[in-house]
């Protein structure tokens, strides 16, 4: 099982995209933080401003076809896509991640 961070300038642009994802079945559950402020660096000056985050709950295999779904609906040049692997935890809820992706998952195999 996977986690995938995301940020986006604001909860309901996010809250689009986490539907989207959970709909094509790329990700089991989708939660969206309002209120995240982000500090960067970007064309070379930092930068400061509010943001929203999402986390996405799937598997590895799927992450090349999330990251390409995110470009596609996500309105930054480049938004943030990333995975970070997960260890331990419920072993059911992860059960529950990969039926929830599995159909998807076939398709992309």
């Amino acid at each position: 099982m996977v986690a995938l961070l995301l940020t986006g300038p604001d909860a309901a642009g996010l809250a689009v995209l986490g539907r989207a994802l959970v709909e094509e079945g790329l990700a089991a559950c989708v939660n969206v933080l309002p209120g995240a402020r982000s500090i960067f660096r970007w064309e070379d000056r930092v930068v400061e401003e509010d943001e929203a985050v999402a986390i996405v709950k799937s598997v590895a295999p799927l992450v090349p076809a999330i990251a390409r779904r995110v470009r596609e609906i996500h309105p930054y040049e480049l938004p943030e896509v990333l995975a970070l692997r997960t260890s331990g935890g419920s072993e059911a809820y992860a059960d529950w991640v990969r039926d929830a992706v599995g159909e998807r998952l076939r398709d992309e195999s």
